[in-house]
C-alpha cells in the first residue's frame, strides 16, 4: 500500500486566533507540573517542555507561556527560561514572533541544530561502531523504501545517481554526491521517524565518505549502481546484498580517516 510522503517534522496543528492560543498557553502553563528545584534549571525546564510535547499537552502551532507565567509555573528565574527557550529556538523546536510570542514550530527548520549529532559524534570512538549502526539501519531502511517506491521515487534515485555518476567522470566527486543518492533513497520510506534519525547518521558517514570519494570514486560509483538495480529489481535479499557490498570500499576509507595513514587499497594516487 502506497503511503502519502509526510513533512518531516511536526504534524500539521489547526491554526489558532490571538485569544485561542493564549487560552490554550495558560492551559498548558498549568500541566506543567510543580516548581523544579536548583539544580540543573534550564535542564528541567526543557525536559518539562519535552514532556509536555510527548504527552501532547503542548503541540506544534501552540503558543509556549509567556515569560511570566514560565516562570511562576516553575518557580525559576526569568533568565533561566529564556535560556531554555533560546536552546529550544537553536534545535529548531519553537520560533519567536515578535509580538505574538513564541511557538512551537510546525516542523524543524532547514537550520536547526540536532543535539543527536553531537552525542552520536562525541560517543563513536571506534570505526566499528560506525560501521555496526550502518549495517543495522541503511539495509531495512532500503527494504523499506523499495516496498514504497512509486515510478516517481525509482526516477528521483535515478537522478541521483546520475549526479553521482557525471561528478565522478568530471573528476570532482563529493561526499554529498554520494549521500544525496541514499538520502534519496530515504526519503522513500515516507516515515518522518526514519527520514530524521536517517539524515542524522549520514551527517557522521560524511567524513569518511569524502575519504571514499577522493580514492575510491569508481568503485563507489559501481556500487551504487549495483545498489539501484538491486532496488529496482524489487528483491530486498539482492537489495540487503548490494548494500553490504557497497560496505567493503566504505570501510577501508573509514579506517583510514581513523588512522590518517595510506590510501584503501585498489585507490587511485
Amino acid at each position: 500500500m502506497q503511503r502519502v510522503a509526510p513533512t518531516v517534522g511536526w504534524a500539521k496543528a489547526t491554526p489558532q486566533s490571538g485569544t485561542q492560543g493564549r487560552a490554550r498557553a495558560r492551559k498548558v502553563a498549568g500541566s506543567l507540573g510543580v516548581p523544579v528545584g536548583k539544580d540543573s534549571v534550564v535542564s528541567v525546564v526543557l525536559t518539562r517542555l519535552k514532556e509536555a510535547l510527548l504527552r501532547k499537552t503542548l503541540r506544534p502551532g501552540d503558543y509556549l507561556p509567556s515569560e511570566t507565567e514560565l516562570t511562576k509555573t516553575f518557580g525559576v528565574s526569568k533568565s533561566s527560561v529564556r535560556e531554555a527557550v533560546k536552546m529550544l529556538q537553536a534545535m529548531g523546536v519553537v520560533e519567536v514572533r515578535r509580538g505574538q510570542g513564541t511557538r512551537v514550530r510546525q516542523h524543524p527548520g532547514p537550520d536547526a541544530i540536532s543535539p543527536l549529532v553531537f552525542r552520536l559524534i562525541m560517543e563513536a570512538g571506534y570505526p566499528d561502531d560506525l560501521v555496526e549502526l550502518r549495517l543495522m539501519f541503511e539495509p531495512a531502511f532500503a527494504v523499506m523504501a523499495m516496498e514504497r517506491a512509486t515510478d516517481e521515487d525509482r526516477d528521483r534515485i535515478r537522478q541521483a545517481l546520475g549526479r553521482l555518476e557525471r561528478s565522478a567522470r568530471a573528476g570532482s566527486p563529493t561526499a554529498d554526491d554520494d549521500i544525496a543518492f541514499h538520502l534519496a533513497i530515504l526519503q522513500t520510506t515516507r516515515n518522518p521517524l526514519v527520514i530524521r534519525i536517517g539524515e542524522t547518521i549520514f551527517q557522521l558517514f560524511r567524513p569518511s565518505i569524502s575519504v571514499s570519494m577522493k580514492h575510491i570514486a569508481s568503485r563507489a560509483v559501481q556500487d551504487h549502481r549495483r545498489i539501484f538495480d538491486a532496488f529496482c529489481s524489487g528483491d530486498p535479499a539482492r537489495l540487503r546484498e548490494a548494500v553490504f557490498k557497497s560496505y567493503d570500499g566504505w570501510k577501508e576509507s573509514l579506517n583510514r580517516e581513523k588512522r590518517w595513514g595510506a590510501p584503501p587499497s585498489g585507490a587511485r594516487a
